[in-house]
This record gives structure tokens, sequence and C-alpha cells, in this order.
């Protein structure tokens, strides 16, 4: 198992990195792109995990719950 972190400069370089990612990889992305518009609508239509950065505890409840599926569906 691995982590990709990208530092990415604007909303459209993540439907990029979509793109070049293994397969079996899914992008987590900041909940404000959710509301761009086409952009939001075609990554949540791609499977991206959204967190809220403003809310701290959301935030790690959806990092862990993405966690525990990895663990118990045997993804890595």
């Amino acid at each position: 198992p691995y982590v990709i972190v990208c530092n990415h400069q604007a909303s459209l370089d993540l439907m990029g990195m979509v793109e070049v990612i293994p397969e079996r990889c899914v992008p987590i992305a900041k909940k404000e792109l959710l509301y761009m518009g086409t952009v939001g609508w075609a990554c949540w239509l791609s499977g991206i995990i959204f967190i809220d950065r403003h809310r701290r505890e959301a935030a790690i409840d959806v990092i862990s719950q993405t966690a525990r599926t990895m663990w118990r569906e045997n993804v890595r």
C-alpha cells in the first residue's frame, strides 16, 4: 500500500492526475471542489472521496472510514 500526495495548483489538475494514477487508487479532494459546477460533477462521478478541510473531525472520519473499507476488502 502507498499514498501519493500531489500538490496541484488548480482544481483541473485533479482531473489530469486521475488519468495518471493506477486504476485501483482513489483520489481524495477537498469538498469545495464538489460545488464547482461541471468539475465537481465530474469528480463526483469518477468516485473521488471528498473531505471537509474546515471540519477536522469529519475529515478524519471520512479518511478512517476509507481505510477500514480498504482493509476489509483487502485493497492495496
